[in-house]
């Protein structure tokens, strides 16, 4: 039973998972070092549940998962329309569920039940001759959780969904005309999606081309981001040593800004390790959706792995000023229940589909 599970477990992307939630857990120590207890015994009781499930994921079976995937969905959205009424409002924003000990943000959730149903849909779905049925059906899928996360408001999720829509149609086969109607909608509804945005939003995405224009308000975290990452150096200034971060300039240095804490104390060098170790995530999960021959498993891994990336990218790019402040957690590394848990369940998910394989 060890030698078989041992064989049909793809390490080097449970190695890299593993290595980032260790990462994490260290530098939500140095980040939430004034408060250090609090914040710890909670990221230590999450990731013991990541974990759990990275490995647990597995025997459950991503077939499993893609079965009751419309449930889920369905669960997913009325947890998000739950928000709307009953949600706990922080920093004006209305994104939480309050489970009596924990605290549930749907919005993470919303995203992995997404892809789940997708990816059933899509991979039941031939392209051939049947566009003019599934792109609706799919664009209706996407569009409901995407508004209701926008009003929560939650810019920086709801744009997750645009990436998720672009790889799952074009690996499905979308046809160019229609990828082009499809550009041709979202510049035309460009004004009406600036409309529709909050005051603070609009100030972001202003402050993003311009941080000058106000660097004591919304400018102030993207000027305080760089100058932490920047003050790293090649090296870093040695753990807990941080000024910018360890003194507070950075807000939410423990969640949305932790890359500023790891670039100022572990440097240039400490960074590109952390990117290393996505690089071997990414790398590890395109080997196992490149060997399998289930249509819906090539699907689920593409879906989770773009919005991964996005999320990542907006992350990382926020950091040093490249894109506007989103609010996205960095997966695995930031501090937060909901989202660690979120990518576990990825993860063991993609582990699934390497246990499941046809072909390897």
């Amino acid at each position: 039973m060890l030698k078989k599970w041992i064989r049909e477990t793809h390490w080097p992307l449970v190695f890299a998972a593993i290595a980032l939630l260790g990462v994490g857990t260290l530098f939500v120590y140095s980040a939430a070092y004034h408060d250090a207890g609090n914040y710890l015994n909670k990221q230590f009781f999450w990731v013991g549940v990541g974990v759990f499930l990275i490995f647990c994921v597995p025997f459950i079976g991503y077939r499993t998962f893609l079965n009751v995937s419309y449930l889920l969905y369905v669960f997913a959205i009325s947890s998000l329309v739950l928000v709307m009424f009953f949600g706990q409002q922080r920093l004006g924003a209305q994104r939480w569920l309050n489970l009596g000990p924990f605290i549930f943000q749907p919005s993470e959730f919303a995203k992995l039940a997404t892809v789940l149903a997708l990816a059933n849909y899509l991979g039941s779905n031939a392209p051939l001759g049947g566009e003019k049925k599934v792109i609706p059906v799919t664009l209706a899928i996407i569009v409901i959780p995407l508004f209701l996360i926008a009003r929560q408001p939650d810019l920086g999720s709801s744009l997750l969904f645009l990436p998720l829509t672009l790889t799952m149609l074009f690996l499905w086969g979308i046809r160019f005309r229609a990828i082009l109607a499809t550009a041709i909608l979202a510049v035309l509804g460009a004004p009406l999606f600036w409309n529709i945005l909050k005051g603070y939003q609009k100030k972001r995405i202003l402050v993003f081309m311009n941080p000058a224009l106000d660097p004591l308000g919304s400018g102030y975290t993207s000027i305080q981001a760089k100058i932490a990452v920047g003050s790293g150096g090649l090296f870093g200034k040695g753990f807990l040593e941080g000024t910018q971060t360890q003194l507070q300039f950075v807000p939410e240095h423990h969640t949305d800004f932790i890359f500023c804490v790891i670039g100022e104390e572990w440097g240039y060098v400490g960074t590109v390790c952390v990117l290393v170790l996505y690089g071997v995530y990414f790398h590890s999960a395109f080997q196992i959706m490149q060997h399998t021959t289930d249509r819906r498993a090539q699907f689920l891994i593409s879906g989770l792995l773009s919005v991964m990336f996005a999320q990542i990218f907006i992350n990382i790019g926020m950091t040093f000023g490249l894109m506007p402040v989103a609010g996205l957690t960095l997966p695995l590394v930031s501090y937060g229940g909901s989202s660690l848990i979120t990518t576990a369940v990825a993860t063991g998910l993609i582990l699934s589909v390497y246990k499941e394989r046809s072909i390897f």
